[in-house]
């Protein structure tokens, strides 16, 4: 029998979205597992616990004490300006963090970096292009990450995945905004053009994504990885498998590129968001092949995803 000692150690930086099912799936595989977030708010039973501040070198390399994979799954305020800010010091944190203890690092990123896909979809060979600020902000950090691997200070890689939507997804265009009004029986509004081809992420298969490469041999290391995701498809066509699941009729409110545009003058998400509308400009469609290759995990089915989002949503947005 395994002693506490003997299970390795797996630290997640980060309790949101994916840092939380992730801490749930590796304990379920386990794993030790420390969450490391900024609040002392509780994490999932059986995970340790470490609050404090990532941006303080001395607390992470702390953090990741003993640690055999450490997880980066932190997201700063969605500006260009905390992007800039806290981003590139989130990397250099855990990169020095993980070095220290020996740990395996797993960072999870978006595909902001890759810029427009230009009739193509995205892989692992995509050439990194960003044709927005936030973009450059990612390529720039992803550079970091690669060069330490390469150098060998690190072992690293890099976990990628499209916008989410699902359980605990709450900052997503299938969010806090989207799901408040659906389930007071209103249109949901939607900032997105729901009948361009998309990729969208469900976020339990993010999270079993990432803990299968921490858990995979160290060949998984070196490279980025698409994480597993459903065909891609439209919004309105993923609101339709949610208005099954919810019993009735899910009526989009979308927004006019025209007025969105206008609106930003005044609210500043607005204005945020809006050098990232590209990706609903043409087709944005993600090739996870190379995952399905390496890994066992396989994205949820459509619909049994659809039914998961819409149970979580019902408790979580009756509040």
């Amino acid at each position: 029998m395994n002693t506490t000692s003997e299970v390795p150690l797996h630290v997640v930086f980060g309790a949101g979205q994916v840092g939380d099912p992730l801490a749930r799936i590796l304990l379920a595989a386990g794993c030790r597992v420390r969450v490391v977030r900024r609040s002392s708010r509780p994490v999932a039973d059986g995970a340790e616990q470490a609050a404090g501040d990532a941006t303080d070198p001395a607390f992470c390399a702390d953090a990741a004490s003993g640690a055999a994979v450490v997880y980066h799954c932190m997201n700063p305020a969605y500006t260009t300006s905390e992007w800039g800010r806290l981003i590139p010091l989130y990397m250099e944190n855990l990169i020095t963090a993980a070095a220290r203890s020996g740990a395996r690092l797993v960072v999870l990123d978006n595909l902001y970096m890759l810029g427009r896909p230009g009739g193509r979809p995205m892989n692992e060979d995509t050439p990194i292009q960003p044709c927005s600020r936030k973009g450059e902000i990612r390529a720039r950090a992803a550079t970091r990450l690669f060069e330490a691997h390469a150098r060998g200070a690190v072992r690293a890689t890099m976990a990628r995945a499209s916008d989410y939507y699902g359980p605990g997804g709450t900052m997503t265009h299938l969010g806090d905004v989207f799901w408040k009004d659906v389930v007071a029986g209103k249109p949901g509004p939607m900032l997105l053009d729901p009948d361009a081809v998309h990729t969208y992420h469900y976020v339990p298969d993010v999270a079993a994504g990432l803990a299968a490469i921490g858990l995979a041999k160290d060949d998984v290391t070196g490279r980025p990885w698409m994480l597993p995701c459903a065909p891609a498809g439209t919004a309105r066509d993923l609101v339709g498998r949610l208005s099954l699941a919810l019993g009735r009729e899910i009526r989009i409110a979308a927004m006019p590129a025209l007025m969105r545009r206008a609106a930003g003058w005044f609210i500043p998400m607005l204005r945020e968001i809006e050098e990232m509308m590209y990706q609903w400009a043409e087709p944005f469609v993600v090739d996870d092949r190379r995952f399905r290759e390496r890994f066992p995990v396989r994205p949820a089915n459509p619909e049994a995803a659809a039914r998961a989002t819409v149970d979580w949503a019902r408790v979580h947005y009756a509040r």
